[in-house]
């Protein structure tokens, strides 16, 4: 997107044609309703970047088929020209030639045309340079079959478009609609503006259109065209541009030139030097080089000297509006205003344009338009508002995302860091732990995913379109996905999703596609709607990540492993509600498969998976595990009061749930639970080591242990079998180690309060304990803890690891120590897991103290 400048915001409304209730398609599901083809064609119009083009910014869907579009706009157009009542000059009429030329040659190597030139629709930024507006109508519309009133103005049509007559898709007698028009058909409509501006004002503006048609059959002859035109209007500058006119107004399409070939004619000759090849912006995710002007003052201060300075003019024009809407902007209520939504007709067909509206962006300093990273200094004013931003931090999150100010200085950062990526790919990671701005969620997701090179050229070279087994799998389950929502409902939608999806299974042949593989697309579908290969690309980061292997054509011992180990992360958070769900036989079995395959895509709406996500991402492959904690205690209560039957129902139907509350515990309940605890044999293999994204302050358990180079001391892999036989997880001797400080000497980790997190119990007898033991633990010998029935007996040193209560408990010894867990998970002891190996493990280490002997 390009800075919006010296351009306003416009708007344009029309209805898209209605479709009957009662007929459904091939499918047996009810029609898409032509507002949402509409609106799903016009997305890529928002990718289609040309000085010569407005920009394209919004669409919003109304009741009643009503469209409401926003585009970039100005108040001058040719039609200014026309009221003068004189003829341009002949350079005038060659630079509009030459521009509107260059903007039609762009939308044609886009696969669009105009249809809809007229002189209201190009207008004049404040160069006076030309700026084609309405350009995509045409196409959203696909070509005017969803609409019931024309494309195009009857003055400007091509004989061609008049001679197919008008076409209603409601009107039962048209069966075929016309053909669709080519790029000669702007051509034409380019020659009688070009006309117009020689004389001065609007030709065959009072004529039928079929007189109008038949008038130009008679002439036959361009020539002739001309001459009568010409001394009709004493417009003598016609016969200057005859040769290029005769190229435009051509009754015979096939002898008409395309823009193409009009910008190399001689008559451009000595302006065309003038104009310098326009060249795409560098995308953020490609093989080529890129580089923003990069050139500041000496003195940076300089940057905000002026304070009549329009900062907000040089953001990007999607920036501009999304901050406007932000700020209360509502576009059906300026519409009303303008007059231009009224009761009464109910319909409305040409579209029309609004002025543009200020966006409120309040007393924000200039300085907030340049944010220094890292170390970086700055003599800079700080901002009046610096500390209403730096309370906003602490606000809830859907309330900082609905706050002008705030999204106005995080847009700006991200967008910087994002330039600078991967360069600045650590300082992402840091500013996405405060939160990620919904404008650029789609790249920030895709920097966090580490994404990196030439993504379009590896999506290209990707078969999507030869039929595989897959395709009718694909097919039924699409329509079923997140249709609730216009984007991804829509036909483009479908197409997009068919392809990312195939992509993904051509691209994995040692994967197969599961059910639940749509709805992990859906996300980043969305969020890349107007690019596939990111889309991809993200999908294809995400799924090994997280979802190592659930996509074999055999994945019952993945999702098994996974399952048990999420049943002891329960148990170790919450013991009374395992216990209880344990004893009525609700296992995760029953509801968790779906979340876990689909990353909760499957029981979230999209609005709630972005909040999600944006944490998960941030967090290891073992973070997904709280989650799904974090979810059955917000449940807890009514679980807990429950049977096996209402429990099936409860989650047949999900209550709703607080995101933010589950983003907020699940953090809470990750720093809490020791690395190696979530360790899975079926896992992602190691690779590189490094901070999880939750930051250095919660480094008690902040690296994924899967990334952790193995050791002597690292987990053994168990036997699922074995896995499932245990209550509580395990946790390596290294993560034991770590977590007591046993290398600095210390005896136990504690928190800032001084309290210690965690406590070794060591349950082998007295002897045995004597021999040598973790430096700081304590000794509760097996049969000394518990009586016959299981209950706790009371002891000293139970009494002991009553004050313990809360924090993590590491049961050591030679056996029986998953019986003993097992125990204190039965009585409700949270937080309680087993030393993988036993004491065995740690006697290489030379860490086990023996106590001196008393004198």
């Amino acid at each position: 997107m390009r800075p919006l400048k010296d351009a306003q915001l416009g708007a344009f409304t029309f209805f898209a044609s209605a479709l009957p209730h009662d007929v459904c398609g091939s499918n047996g599901l009810p029609l898409t309703p032509n507002s949402i083809k509409i609106l799903g064609r016009f997305q890529i119009l928002k990718t289609i970047t040309h000085p010569r083009l407005c920009q394209y910014v919004d669409i919003s869907r109304g009741k009643h088929e009503r469209l409401i579009v926003v585009a970039e706009h100005y108040e001058k157009s040719l039609s200014d020209f026309q009221r003068q009542g004189k003829p341009a000059s002949l350079e005038k009429v060659l630079q509009i030639a030459y521009e509107v030329l260059e903007g039609l040659e762009f939308m044609n190597k886009h696969g669009l045309v105009h249809r809809a030139l007229s002189a209201h629709n190009v207008l004049m930024d404040c160069k006076g340079n030309v700026k084609l507006a309405k350009f995509g109508l045409y196409h959203m519309t696909d070509h005017g079959a969803d609409v019931d009133f024309p494309i195009g103005y009857p003055s400007y049509l091509a004989p061609e478009v008049i001679a197919q007559g008008s076409f209603h898709p409601s009107d039962p007698s048209r069966d075929e609609a016309p053909l669709p028009s080519g790029p000669k058909t702007d051509v034409w409509s380019l020659g009688v503006l070009l006309f117009e501006l020689c004389a001065g004002r609007r030709l065959l503006q009072n004529i039928e259109i079929s007189e109008r048609l038949k008038f130009i059959l008679t002439l036959g002859c361009m020539d002739d065209i001309v001459t009568v035109l010409a001394e009709e209007h004493g417009a003598r500058l016609l016969v200057d541009i005859l040769p290029f006119e005769s190229l435009c107004i051509c009754i015979f399409c096939v002898l008409r030139a395309t823009p193409a070939e009009l910008l190399g004619d001689p008559v451009f000759s000595g302006i065309s030097c003038h104009y310098t090849p326009f060249l795409k912006p560098v995308s953020l995710f490609s093989s080529s080089l890129r580089c923003a002007h990069l050139e500041l003052p000496d003195d940076i201060s300089d940057l905000c000297k002026d304070d009549d300075d329009d900062y907000l003019s040089e953001r990007a024009i999607d920036e501009v509006y999304h901050l406007w809407c932000l700020a209360g902007g509502d576009l059906e209520k300026e519409l009303t205003n303008k007059e231009i939504i009224q009761s009464k007709p109910p319909i409305c067909t040409l579209p029309k344009y609004i002025t543009h509206t200020h966006t409120q962006t309040h007393d924000v300093a200039g300085e907030a338009y340049y944010p220094l990273l890292e170390d970086e200094q700055s003599s800079l004013p700080q901002s009046n508002s610096s500390n209403e931003l730096s309370a906003t931090v602490t606000l809830p999150l859907i309330i900082r995302e609905r706050d002008t100010e705030y999204q106005l200085i995080r847009i700006i950062l991200f967008d910087r860091l994002l330039k600078a990526y991967p360069y600045k790919k650590n300082l992402v990671w840091k500013e996405a732990r405060v939160d990620i701005p919904p404008l650029v969620r789609g790249l920030a997701w895709a920097a966090l995913l580490g994404i990196e090179g030439d993504i379009q050229a590896k999506y290209e070279s990707i078969d999507k379109d030869t039929p595989i087994p897959t395709d009718r799998q694909i097919e039924v389950d699409i329509p079923r996905c997140h249709q609730y929502d216009e984007l991804l409902s829509s036909p483009q939608g479908h197409i997009k999703f068919r392809r990312v999806l195939k992509a993904w299974v051509v691209s994995h042949p040692d994967l197969v596609y599961w059910q639940g593989l749509d709805s992990l697309c859906a996300p980043f579908l969305y969020l890349n709607f107007n690019n596939e290969a990111l889309a991809y690309a993200c999908m294809s980061a995400f799924i090994p990540k997280y979802l190592y292997n659930f996509f074999l054509k055999d994945n019952s011992h993945v999702i098994q492993e996974y399952l048990t180990v999420f049943s002891q992360m329960i148990a170790f958070h919450d013991p009374e509600l395992s216990n209880h769900l344990n004893e009525i036989g609700f296992i995760p079995d029953l509801y968790a498969i779906p979340w876990f395959l689909t990353m909760f895509t499957h029981v979230f709406p999209l609005h709630k998976i972005f909040h999600l996500w944006d944490t998960l991402l941030l967090g290891n492959s073992s973070f997904p595990f709280c989650i799904g904690v974090a979810i059955l205690q917000q449940l807890r209560d009514r679980l807990l009061a429950n049977g096996f039957n209402e429990c099936i129902l409860l989650f047949s139907d999900l209550p709703e749930i607080d995101i933010e509350r589950c983003v907020r515990e699940s953090i809470t309940l990750f720093c809490w639970t020791p690395k190696s605890a979530t360790y899975r044999q079926h896992a992602q293999p190691s690779k590189v080591a490094g901070d999880n994204g939750f930051g250095k302050t919660t480094t008690y358990y902040s690296s994924d242990y899967q990334d952790m180079p193995k050791t002597d001391l690292s987990r053994e892999p168990l036997a699922l079998c074995d896995l499932k036989a245990e209550v509580s997880p395990r946790i390596s001797a290294e993560d034991l180690i770590d977590l007591c400080e046993l290398s600095l000497g210390g005896p136990t980790k504690r928190s800032r309060a001084g309290k210690p997190k965690i406590v070794a119990v060591d349950i082998r007898s007295v002897e045995d304990f004597g021999r040598g033991h973790i430096s700081g633990s304590i000794n509760i010998p097996f049969n000394t803890a518990f009586s016959s029935d299981g209950e706790l007996l009371q002891c000293p040193a139970t009494g002991v690891l009553q004050n313990y209560r809360g924090r993590v408990i590491v049961v050591i010894g030679h056996a029986m120590k998953s019986a003993f867990a097992a125990h204190l998970v039965k009585v409700n002891f949270p937080r309680v897991c087993i030393l993988d190996g036993g004491i065995n493990k740690l006697k290489p280490t030379g860490l086990l103290t023996v106590p001196s002997p008393q004198i």
